[in-house]
């Protein structure tokens, strides 16, 4: 019998991961993809509401079912499902050591992409397309797809090397333009908040690209899937999620020009990933904050898609604080604490990215920095 008593946190959610597959088929099946398929009779399903037939094939496979029915080898090895009542979606992620940075932490790009896959994760849960990421069938249907509007993340605490997080993720409507997901970071081993995060997508035609009105058809697909009741990542009151990005005014104080977007940088939809921006945000970041400061907020207003073949400038400049203090106060029942800071460990900044072509712009950001930890 496997003992996990005297194992490390890490050690202990390999050795689970590795027990998920006792009595599994041969694995060379699984190597081959050879799906396992699940069925259910049109009887049970009439008596099952959507969340219901998801939960109750994972309670009885351990695992995910997907529209087809199939279980994949990802869905085995997935440290993730939905949540008892089926309207989140929880995963946990060990921090590999090429998503660790200069500070010896995880750095905000691999953040945001755990936060992208776990959003993914949970579409394809509850039965929505891997190949459009998170489409439904009428969005499907109707070529239409997800884009980011908008992204503020927040991190009060950056895991190291070999920690183990658990994100929770949800989405709800957003009126009829967009949907809004949300996301609650943990430390796995002490269960403490160590970030938050929302975002707010639009849908647009895949071919045309322009921008579509949700439909009635494609909110009954997901709505289901939803908290009945607003639940929100920053329930606060005047949040740093909802504030305005004020305009970044010329002369800029730093800049990075002549940007251009690698192979790797597209995603499955032909346009550069939204993760890519901020990587590309922090490139007109002043060394000096960088080497004394890390970042702790980040708000993106995605403006316009960016192309291969485009050349970006990244602009940067320091946000006109009011006064000779920053005070920054979060009250939530999400874990975050209340904390006052002088400018000279808390530092705000604006940022710009435009086509170097015709000065378009394609991005607008804020950010705001925190003098570095004593490690």
């Amino acid at each position: 019998m496997l003992k996990l008593s005297s194992c490390n946190v890490t050690d202990q959610i390999n050795a689970l991961g590795q027990c998920r597959f006792v009595g599994s088929p041969d694995p060379l099946s699984f190597r081959r993809r050879t799906p396992v398929v699940v069925s259910c009779s049109p009887s049970c399903r009439l008596n099952l509401t959507p969340v219901q037939a998801v939960l109750s094939g994972q309670q009885q496979f351990g695992t995910d079912l997907g529209e087809s029915g199939l279980v994949s080898l990802a869905d085995q090895l997935r440290l993730g499902s939905l949540t008892e009542d089926g309207l989140s979606y929880k995963e946990k992620f060990i921090v590999r050591c090429y998503e660790v940075g200069i500070n010896k932490t995880a750095t905000i790009e691999t953040i945001a992409n755990h936060l992208q896959e776990v959003g993914g994760n949970h579409a394809q849960s509850v039965g929505f397309s891997r190949d459009g990421f998170a489409t439904s069938p009428t969005m499907r249907k109707l070529h239409l797809i997800w884009v980011t509007a908008r992204m503020h993340i927040e991190v009060y605490k950056y895991p190291a090397w070999s920690d183990v997080i658990e994100i929770e993720t949800w989405c709800q409507n957003e009126g009829r333009i967009g949907t809004r997901r949300d996301w609650i970071l943990k430390d796995f081993a002490t269960g403490e908040v160590i970030g938050r995060a929302t975002s707010k997508w639009v849908m647009i035609n895949q071919y045309t690209r322009r921008l579509q009105k949700v439909s009635d058809d494609v909110k009954e697909e997901y709505l289901v899937f939803c908290p009945r009741k607003p639940r929100l990542a920053f329930p606060e009151e005047n949040n740093k999620s909802l504030k305005k990005i004020a305009e970044l005014e010329d002369p800029v104080q730093y800049s990075k020009l002549g940007l251009m977007p690698r192979r790797a940088d597209l995603d499955m939809n032909h346009h550069v990933n939204n993760v890519t921006y901020i990587g590309w945000v922090l490139e007109s970041m002043p060394q000096e904050i960088i080497d004394t400061h890390e970042l702790q907020t980040i708000t993106l207003d995605y403006r316009r898609e960016s192309q291969q073949d485009d050349v970006v400038d990244s602009l940067t400049g320091p946000e006109p604080v009011e006064g000779t203090e920053t005070i920054s106060e979060l009250h939530g029942t999400n874990g975050s604490a209340a904390t006052r800071e002088d400018n000279e460990d808390c530092h705000q900044f604006l940022h710009l990215l435009r086509l170097s072509s015709d000065g378009q712009e394609i991005n607008r950001g804020r950010t705001e920095w925190r003098k570095k930890p004593a490690r």
